[in-house]
Formats: C-alpha cells, structure tokens, sequence
C-alpha cells in the first residue's frame, strides 16, 4: 500500500478520550449542586441538564459560539434547567458548571495505542496536521499536557485563527503548512461531519473513527474508511 504523505488528525475523542467520563461527571456536578439548592434533586437536574444540552447544542450556530467558551456554555445550560426545575440561583449554576468542566479536564486521557500510532506514523515519514475546534487557550492546554505539539507539523485550532471545521480554510490551511496536495492527506477523526466529510469536500481521502459503531444515520457522502479506534489506522497503512 502507499502511504498517504500527511495525516490530518482530528484531538478531542480521536486522540484524546474527552467525552467519554460526561455522565460520571454530570452525576458528580449534580450531587454537588443538589447539596447548594434546597429542594433540588441530583436526578432531576441530571435529567434536566439532559434534555436542555441536547437542544442547547443542537443548534449549530450555539454549538460554535459555546465551544469557544465552554465555561460559559454550561453555565447557561445549568443555569436553564435550573430554571426548567422552579429554581433561580444564578451562583448555583456556576458552581455546578464550573465544578463540572473541572471534572472533564481532570479525566481528559490519551486513548489506547493513540501515542504510539503516532509515533508509528512519524516513524513512516508520515507528515501530521493537527485539526481541532475549541478555545485556543483550552485546546493548547490538553496538547501540552499530554506531550502533542511535538508530533505535529503545523496545528490549527479554531480559538487561534478564527474558523473551524468544516470550514475548509481548515483542511487548506494544514495542507499548505505541510506542502501536500488534498489526493497526499488523510483527514481522520470521529466527527462525521466536521472531521470527515468536511476534508472530502476539501478532496481529501476522509477515515471516520466510529468508536461505537453508530453506522452513518442519513444518506450524506460516505467515508473512505471507518475505523473503531485510532490505532486501527495502522492496519490501514502497514
């Protein structure tokens, strides 16, 4: 097989595992704010926060502008289902929140083989583009942490220079830092839409990371490939 000459990769659940502790976290928050609102059930407002995050993020518009400020986000979103509850206590929203986002940075961890498949791809000569939304200041805290910066040719992270996936100044931007042509890459990731499809419409050879076998739900553009885990992506290049 030939090698495609550079990977794009997406951080957050294609590197590291960021939302797979959400429910542990959500159950702690609530407990701590069932403790600070008088009358307030941990249930309930794990149900609540459910229900109003799901609508909350479903709007793609909210999904951008909270992701850039994830703090405040979920203030917002404790702080409605607080209100869906019969509750008012602003402060109280903002303990929770932030006691939860505490959490979720806490638990943060490298998925399994994920270092060594990059280390493996280095080792090919394979070049690495790093791909991923968020804050600045909160992205380029978890590459620090975890040791990533130095795998990666060039990095764009939405906070730093103002777009994001699926915009395809994104899959451009990495392309030319890495001097690679579109048919050279490899985008991989585990969001359908941003980290995939995105890079296709970019003519890039498009690897979806479906960890938990979703199979794709609507009759859009299918991947190249599907992979369980990141470290699959060797069985598809060695």
């Amino acid at each position: 097989m030939i090698l495609p000459r550079a990977l794009l990769l997406d951080l957050d659940d294609t590197i590291l595992d960021d939302s797979g502790c959400v429910d542990e976290c959500w159950a702690e928050a609530a407990t701590r704010g069932s403790s600070l609102v008088p009358g307030l059930t941990a249930i309930a407002l794990q149900e609540a926060i459910r229900e109003c995050g799901s609508w909350w993020w479903s709007d793609a518009e909210r999904n951008r502008r909270g992701r850039l400020d994830l703090r405040a986000a979920t203030t917002v979103v404790v702080g409605e289902s607080l209100h869906r509850l019969g509750f008012q206590d602003t402060a109280a929203a903002g303990v929770i929140a932030n006691h939860y986002r505490d959490l979720r940075e806490e638990k943060a961890r490298l998925h399994d083989g994920a270092l060594e498949t990059l280390e493996w791809a280095r080792s090919q000569g394979i070049m690495l583009g790093l791909m991923t939304n968020g804050a600045g200041p909160a992205q380029r805290i978890k590459i620090e942490r975890f040791g990533l910066e130095r795998f990666f040719g060039h990095i764009v992270i939405e906070g730093e220079c103002g777009y994001g996936k699926p915009d395809l100044r994104v899959y451009e931007t990495l392309l030319g830092a890495l001097g690679v042509r579109p048919s050279d890459a490899w985008a991989v990731g585990d969001n359908l839409e941003a980290d995939v499809r995105g890079a296709m419409r970019a003519g890039i050879h498009g690897v979806w990371v479906d960890r938990h076998e979703r199979g794709i739900a609507d009759d859009g553009p299918k991947p190249d490939r599907v992979i369980r885990e990141l470290r699959d992506l060797q069985n598809h290049l060695g």
